[in-house]
């Protein structure tokens, strides 16, 4: 509750650029409960409506790009954003959009979940974007966050089969000028889920939990989330990165 001291005004906000999910199960709603959870505030910039139950993408209206950015805009003038959460994009001119307002606050970290499509399987990037994506925004976020999948699209591969594509794959991407990629192990098929924090002349570093059987829609929201919640509150990566991890892995567990 606001004290009436601007205690709360000043409270770390972390923006959140993303669509909707009419589900309630990804996307904008699962961004707002993990970072209040982890104890920052939220700002908003909406990048697209969407008609989603937990099968299927039924319908997707991307909000016009300058609206994306005004959107974005307002907020960091308005809050003391000291994070950004990027989520779904849907077209080209999002993507560029979002680029050009990140561009001019080049000290605030951003996490970038490369939301390609949903967990049912509906598609939530145009084609055209992808190379948008990769060239244009990418490179302006402290972290991106693909699993297999999406980390091959970005490079033009097959899915990895073992880790050591997974690091030669993510050091395409390196190379390509992205500061640091953490590749998601949730879509392998070990007993462990291990993720790995690639960064330019360090060497991997593996965040290895046990594999859960429970089934939650959201979950690379929730990380992507959670790692902008961290950051926002003063940690650096790899400490938001380990608590990231064990927030979704709790959650997952009591899913379960």
């Amino acid at each position: 509750m606001d004290r009436g001291d601007g205690t709360l005004a000043m409270t770390a906000h972390v923006l959140i650029v993303a669509g909707s999910d009419s589900s309630g199960g990804a996307g904008i709603v699962r961004d707002v409960e993990t970072i209040a959870e982890i104890g920052a505030r939220t700002c908003l910039a909406v990048t697209a409506v969407t008609v989603q139950t937990h099968e299927a993408v039924k319908q997707v209206e991307p909000m016009p790009a300058a609206l994306v950015a005004r959107q974005m805009r307002a907020a960091l003038s308005a809050n003391p954003v000291a994070a950004v959460k990027i989520g779904m994009l849907g077209v080209a001119a999002t993507v560029e959009a979002v680029a050009g307002v990140l561009a001019d606050h080049p000290a605030l970290p951003a996490v970038l979940d490369p939301v390609l499509a949903a967990t049912s399987g509906g598609s939530l990037l145009a084609d055209d974007a992808l190379a948008a994506l990769r060239e244009s925004l990418m490179p302006l976020c402290l972290l991106v966050t693909p699993n297999i999948p999406e980390l091959a699209a970005l490079t033009g591969s097959a899915p990895a089969k073992d880790e050591a594509d997974l690091i030669c794959q993510g050091g395409m991407l390196l190379a390509a000028g992205m500061p640091a990629l953490l590749v998601k192990g949730g879509h392998a098929a070990e007993n462990r889920a291990t993720d790995l924090l690639l960064r330019l002349d360090l060497p991997p570093l593996r965040f290895d939990a046990p594999r859960l059987h429970a089934t939650m829609r959201g979950t690379g929201c929730m990380l992507s989330s959670a790692i902008a919640a961290h950051l926002a509150l003063g940690e650096d990566l790899e400490e938001s990165v380990w608590r990231a991890k064990s927030f979704v892995f709790d959650k997952l567990g009591s899913a379960g």
